[in-house]
């Protein structure tokens, strides 16, 4: 059951990594060339949707990954969970103090500083999403023996 829950904590993780990386280079940087017209109604359809994605994910992901704190095998693994799980609630913290904020200023139309700081503070993020992805990867290959 341990390695189950370490394939879906792992899956989850590498799933947000990459959504946050498409997000950070591609979608946010976008926003800045919407119709000023029309971006309340762009913003939106892209809470909306990318809720959708993200939304079900995050939560596997935290669960996932509070559970396989304790079903660790070493203290080592124990350790890793421990770091990965802080980078999720990390990610998630952001989320909540300061993407929320921006999206619900963004909502009102285009605001540039609401813009900037979205896309600045997207990156605590996406560096977050990414390490926690790191650090799966790592406790799957040790667990295949790839890595010690």
């Amino acid at each position: 059951m341990d390695a189950l829950i370490l394939l879906v904590s792992a899956a989850a993780a590498t799933f947000m990594a990459g959504v946050i990386w498409v997000i950070q280079l591609v979608h946010y940087p976008l926003f800045a060339l919407a119709d000023p017209a029309r971006f309340s109604a762009f913003h939106a359809a892209h809470s909306a949707r990318i809720t959708l994605i993200v939304g079900p994910a995050m939560l596997t992901e935290i669960a996932s990954s509070g559970l396989f704190v304790f079903a660790a095998r070493d203290e080592l693994e124990r350790r890793i969970a421990i770091a990965g799980l802080a980078l999720v609630v990390v990610a998630w913290g952001t989320t909540a103090l300061c993407s929320i904020p921006a999206h619900g200023r963004l909502a009102g139309g285009f605001d540039q500083a609401a813009h900037t700081s979205l896309v600045s503070t997207n990156v605590i993020r996406t560096v977050a999403w990414t390490a926690h992805a790191a650090l799966k990867l790592l406790l799957v290959a040790r667990r295949l023996g790839v890595a010690s």
